[in-house]
């Protein structure tokens, strides 16, 4: 465990309060462009005409989101990839700058270096180790050497292949949900069945409710779907049954989405009590509950699902990528029965069916056990890293669970969240700040460290310490070679 450091006697950490420039630009979106990707475009457009110069200090995120009318959120992405461009440079206690654009410093930031060069925290995944590589390299040998026509012949049949959709009800049984073949999906990851629950359901304007800290998916769905998502307030059980109650009674709400095993980022699990009271709520006021729980098979004991207590307002999903390999990109959404049809024509829409190539992999492992080998390695792992981090990092972790593949850090009051990932950056380690997580207010901050992939006791041990040294470090007064 570190000790938090102490700050000097006397001394004041103040950040220079500077001026920033009046800069309102008119965004020209090309048809299938984002709109971060539009502004994105404006700034560099802008410093390479010599609107926006060297040294000039950005607008806050929040003052230029207000300016034009978008999200926070949006502003964050295109300030993140300008800064990766080496267009801009945020600066400890500053804000964000013009930055001079010297070649010899576009290697200084994460993203610019090679992939072998960074210890990558940033990305939740499963873990990666022999293992799996073994599993993978079986299952397609096998596959090379059966008959391939029952899974790559077909294309008509949108939710799924009758022998897939089967063995979905067979996973999904001890994750809490019974049900029938015919309200099961097939879906090409969780991200996909995310989409496909919300657009059953949501309409453009519809206020849709999760946790305050939540996974970005559901966040960047708000832009594409066009609803207005609202964080609700949590503990250490997720979502608050008070909170959504009076959100509910407030009037306009249209679904809830929310993970309540293993959130992403800050790992909380709700109890059965708190399951039942969210269910008892929705219930009330007919409100749609999409029941994200790619986490959950991580976890041995029974937990309830919400979606098993609302069979005309639940959807559930989970997929393979987190707690089975990586690389298995299969999901299961399960629909309320008057939803199956619709449900299926819009999957027809997006991608008109799941990949059956994958799918074939994931219900042969169902079948043979494999998957639950693999699950089984995942939790071992899983348990092992965690113990890593609470060894090495200790007091700095705000929130975890054994099982997660991840672990979300309090930030130093003497540090800002963008000053510690851009130190930890120059050390070669990649983190996430709350930012891309933020769906409503008073979440407190903090980072995320992720510790899935294929990766050694030894070289996790060594990056944990590097950011714990980081942490106990003041920051810079000002970043020398930010400035150019």
């Amino acid at each position: 465990m570190f000790r938090q450091a102490e700050k000097p006697s006397g001394a004041r950490l103040s950040p220079i309060v500077e001026k920033a420039v009046e800069w309102h630009p008119a965004l020209t979106k090309q048809k299938g462009a984002t709109k971060h990707a539009a502004l994105t475009e404006r700034i560099i457009a802008d410093i390479d005409a010599g609107v926006l110069k060297p040294m000039d200090r950005m607008p806050t995120h929040r003052d230029l989101a207000r300016d034009l009318g978008i999200s926070v959120q949006t502003v964050s992405l295109s300030y993140k990839e300008a800064e990766r461009l080496g267009y801009l440079s945020g600066e400890v206690g500053r804000g964000t700058f013009v930055k001079s654009r010297v070649t010899e410093q576009a290697g200084r930031l994460m993203l610019d270096r090679s992939p072998t060069e960074v210890v990558d925290l940033s990305i939740v995944r499963g873990v990666y180790l022999d293992a799996h590589e073994a599993a993978s390299r079986q299952a397609l040998a096998a596959l090379a050497e059966g008959d391939t026509s029952p899974f790559m012949r077909p294309c008509r049949p949108i939710a799924g292949l009758d022998r897939h959709r089967e063995a979905a009800r067979l996973w999904l049984g001890p994750l809490g949900v019974e049900t029938s073949v015919e309200r099961v999906l097939i879906t090409n990851g969780a991200a996909h069945a995310l989409f496909l629950a919300l657009a059953c359901v949501v309409r453009a304007g519809d206020i849709v409710l999760t946790e305050n800290l939540t996974d970005h998916g559901v966040i960047g769905l708000a832009n594409v779907l066009g609803f207005s998502l609202k964080g609700l307030p949590t503990d250490e059980e997720g979502i608050r049954a008070e909170a959504f109650e009076a959100a509910c009674r407030a009037g306009g709400v249209r679904a809830l989405v929310l993970i309540p095993t293993l959130n992403n980022p800050t790992s909380h699990v709700a109890g059965p009590e708190r399951r039942r009271a969210i269910a008892e709520i929705a219930q009330s006021h007919g409100v749609f509950v999409v029941e994200d729980e790619v986490y959950k098979p991580l976890i041995p004991e029974p937990l309830p699902s919400i979606t098993a207590m609302l069979p005309e307002l639940g959807f559930f999903l989970t997929s393979f990528t987190k707690t089975v390999l990586t690389g298995l990109r299969v999901g299961y959404l399960v629909v309320p029965p008057q939803y199956s049809i619709r449900a299926a024509s819009i999957l027809r829409v997006t991608s008109w069916s799941g990949t059956y190539l994958p799918a074939e992999i994931a219900t042969r492992w169902v079948e043979d056990g494999t998957a639950q080998r693999l699950l089984a390695v995942q939790r071992a792992e899983a348990t092992a890293r965690q113990r890593i981090v609470a060894e090495t990092l200790g007091g700095h972790v705000a929130s975890s669970h054994p099982l997660s593949l991840c672990a979300w850090l309090k930030v130093p009051a003497y540090w800002s969240e963008d000053g510690l990932v851009r130190s930890l950056a120059d050390r070669r380690v990649a983190v996430t700040p709350s930012d891309p997580f933020v769906a409503g207010p008073n979440h407190g901050g903090g980072i995320r460290i992720c510790l899935g992939g294929r990766m050694s006791h030894e070289l996790l041990a060594r990056t944990l310490t590097t950011i714990g040294q980081t942490f106990e470090q003041l920051p810079p007064v000002f970043d020398i070679g930010a400035i150019g």
